[in-house]
């Protein structure tokens, strides 16, 4: 029979089937394998240990529309028929491919060894063979998990690892069924100050072969949502998710618990960079326990902390990474916990201060200077370089003012109390706003040359983040006598961190003072703020997204450090494994609406700003299919859209809006 009428008699509904067969035995066969795949599939499917079919006396070899065997074989059929080029299988055997397309998937990953390391065509696995494997409550038992670790398998130095009996999680309508393991990982140090690492392992009773640590939140604490929170229902697919609390432990929310760990060196190491290796190499232990088989892929995903996070790994685990997802990263963490108070020192002499009271007036010139730069009047600063420019007096011509216009007549204010755009700036209030506004340079370079701070840019929410307040601290000129010290989310990280005592008044640091070496040591644990991602492009995909209204992290740090990677990898080498994505004027949770005041004085209506976009697909996409995204992708807001830019490059108008450098 001719091959034409051969595949006119084929199920279409097996197409796909057959497709993917292909794929797998292309894929083996550039692995120069050369045993017959049966012997691999009966490696993972003890029960059938060889493809060909049951006789079938009710149907003729004729009938079954095959070729007769060669003359002097055995008559048992091959799983591909003999041909060239284009082999197909054998269209007898297609009821029993369906059953064996998870084995048939399993010899790939048996060739490999487990771990995926064969050749393909397109340098990715095809997405259609990402095929993992089911447990039940009965591998999630202590007689499978275990109930320790040995610290030789953990590649930074830990006492112990010690696992808890794990719990089975029936299915629900907002979950999978799935395995919980919990562990904790001891310190080497065994003073009081040293905390464990509480970690969590879970894994989903269907599982696609991939694993995603997550990050945390804040100054961490607890361990993180690990079912996936604003990023979806991650279990649902597949994907075996873990993370910690770094090695300390807080309270409810971001409430801080006990604050010894703050003057101990390992566990701020801790929670700068070794929880996370500590924690990876664990889940991978639990995860081989319990599926058999190490993930296909890895990936890490997080924001905020969990965003500097990510760049960690890839920084200084780039070889544990498939892929790394990470938004609104602090980057330059130990800068970062030091810069409310560099304001606020700024801010000691009373004719420095700048109320709340001028938070309307601040936004106002933002927009006035600003809001057109994109082409559009519209309420929204998208040509965010250029603003920053604008405002940032490190640039440009010295002792420029771009205040001048906010200067109250005669350096005296009529009327302090007044909130409206109209207000104006004493001398100290602007002095205190070019602190805010531009780059901070250090006494000496921190970790990787970094010489400054970028702070905060132009933005709609001046006191986010408590960048504007209306209370005198202790220490300034004119508290109280009983006047509170300084506190923010990361106050712990100057005054235990880098002072050496959580009580202490933070406002007394001084730059370039006797605290120097202290800064240097802690920005090598704590920053991350290595420019060359070459090792973990070799491997990995990086997707960062940052916003520019963000008060709570440092804008002007994350644009720096986007220069900085540039700079060293240069463009080309970049794009080819990462995206740095800038939302303008949306803030810490990449959200943010328009200003209410236009540009040119209006009021106008007031809607979100399109910033949706699902970074854990783009990610599995680029890694698993090779489908880069693009330098400018769609994200939404309802049925708005726009186009989210990667850096240097700004939404720009011009009958729509679309992506410029300039």
């Amino acid at each position: 029979m001719s091959a034409g009428s051969h595949t006119e008699r084929r199920d279409p509904h097996i197409d796909d089937t057959v497709r993917v067969l292909k794929n797998v035995r292309s894929r083996l066969l550039d692995a120069n394998v050369k045993v017959p795949i049966r012997r691999f599939l009966a490696l993972c499917d003890k029960d059938q240990p060889n493809l060909e079919p049951p006789p079938d006396p009710a149907k003729t070899q004729a009938e079954r529309q095959l070729p007769p065997s060669k003359p002097g074989s055995s008559g048992r059929r091959p799983f591909w028929r003999e041909c060239d080029a284009d082999c197909v299988p054998d269209p007898y055997m297609i009821p029993r491919l369906r059953r064996t397309l998870a084995a048939a998937t399993c010899a790939w990953l048996v060739c490999g060894t487990g771990a995926a390391q064969l050749p393909s065509r397109t340098g990715t696995l095809a997405p259609e063979i990402v095929v993992g494997k089911t447990i039940s409550e009965i591998e999630c038992a202590v007689a499978v998990v275990g109930t320790t670790i040995p610290s030789s398998s953990i590649n930074e130095p830990v006492s112990a690892v010690t696992l808890s009996p794990p719990r089975w999680n029936a299915a629900t309508d907002a979950t999978p069924a799935h395995c919980a393991v919990d562990g904790a990982i001891a310190p080497i140090d065994q003073s009081g100050s040293a905390k464990p690492i509480n970690f969590r392992v879970m894994l989903p009773a269907s599982w696609m072969a991939r694993a995603m640590q997550l990050g945390g939140g804040g100054m961490n604490g607890t361990i993180p949502n690990l079912l996936g929170g604003a990023d979806g229902p991650l279990l649902r697919r597949g994907i075996a998710t873990y993370g910690s609390d770094s090695g300390h432990q807080s309270g409810p929310g971001f409430a801080p618990g006990p604050t010894d760990w703050t003057t101990n060196d390992e566990a701020i190491k801790n929670l700068g960079y070794m929880q996370l290796k500590k924690t990876h190499d664990a889940a991978m232990i639990v995860i081989e326990r319990v599926y058999r088989q190490r993930p296909r892929f890895t990936y890490f995903v997080g924001t905020s902390q969990g965003g500097r996070e990510g760049l960690t790994v890839a920084q200084r685990y780039p070889e544990d990474y498939d892929g790394v997802a990470a938004n609104v990263p602090i980057v330059n963490f130990s800068t970062l916990m030091l810069a409310p108070e560099l304001i606020r020192i700024q801010e000691k002499p009373i004719a420095n201060w700048v109320t709340r009271a001028k938070v309307n007036a601040i936004r106002g010139e933002f927009m006035r200077q600003c809001d057109a730069l994109d082409g559009l009047t519209d309420g929204v600063i998208n040509n965010y370089m250029a603003c920053r420019a604008r405002f940032d007096v490190t640039e440009g011509a010295k002792d420029r003012n771009p205040w001048e216009a906010k200067r109250c007549p005669n350096n005296v204010d009529p009327n302090a109390g007044d909130t409206s755009s109209n207000a104006c700036l004493t001398d100290g209030q602007i002095a205190t706003l070019k602190v805010v506004y531009s780059r901070y340079r250090f006494a000496t370079p921190l970790a990787n040359g970094v010489r400054t701070f970028g702070m905060w840019l132009p933005n709609t929410d001046p006191s986010g983040s408590g960048l504007i307040v209306d209370t005198r601290f202790r220490g300034q000129d004119g508290a109280a006598d009983n006047a509170p010290m300084h506190a923010h989310l990361g106050v712990l990280g100057v005054t235990g961190f880098l002072m050496g005592n959580p009580q202490a008044n933070p406002l007394d640091y001084v730059e370039g003072g006797p605290l120097e070496n202290r800064r240097r040591q802690l920005s090598e644990w704590l920053d991350s703020t290595d420019p060359d991602l070459l090792r973990f492009g070799r491997r990995g995909k990086l997707i960062v997204a940052i916003g520019t209204d963000d008060t709570l992290a440092s804008p002007g740090a994350q644009l720096d450090y986007y220069q900085s990677v540039v700079d060293r990898i240069g463009r080309e080498r970049l794009d080819a494994f990462a995206r740095l994505f800038v939302i303008p004027q949306v803030g810490h949770s990449l959200r943010g609406n328009n200003y209410s005041v236009d540009g040119n004085g209006r009021t106008i209506p007031v809607a979100p700003i399109p910033s949706a976009f699902d970074r854990v697909q783009l990610l599995i996409d680029w890694v698993e299919r090779g489908i880069a995204p693009g330098k400018s992708i769609p994200v939404t807001a309802g049925d708005k859209s726009m186009p989210m830019c990667s850096y240097p490059m700004f939404p720009k108008y011009a009958g729509s809006f679309a992506c410029s450098e300039r």
